[in-house]
């Protein structure tokens, strides 16, 4: 389904940018462009990969692919911005315990 596969690129972008955060730092998305080109089964192993390609400020732009194998099944571009976390979270209304938003 297309918003697992959005799911599965924004994790990709996460964690490719995490770390070189610091601990009282966070990203949160800002903006997504997403394609989702074929179908996979239910329990088939797909991977997204996310590529750091511009830093403009505290704005981070990845480019996306989501894989099953050797068909693509996803690609774009994922835009997300570094926030503090403490700060983010207390706009938001949540509390911040210390875990990652």
């Amino acid at each position: 389904a297309t918003p697992r596969l959005l799911a599965l690129c924004e994790e990709a972008t996460v964690a490719a940018v995490a770390p070189f955060l610091e601990r009282e730092e966070t990203t949160v998305g800002s903006r997504v462009d997403l394609e989702h080109l074929a179908p996979s089964a239910a329990g088939a192993r797909v991977e997204a990969t996310a590529v750091l390609q511009a830093v403009t400020g505290p704005r981070l732009t990845f480019t996306v692919t989501a894989r099953e194998g050797d068909k693509m099944v996803g690609r774009g571009t994922v835009e997300r911005v570094v926030v503090d976390r403490r700060r983010f979270l207390a706009r938001a209304g949540g509390v911040s315990d210390g875990e990652p938003a």
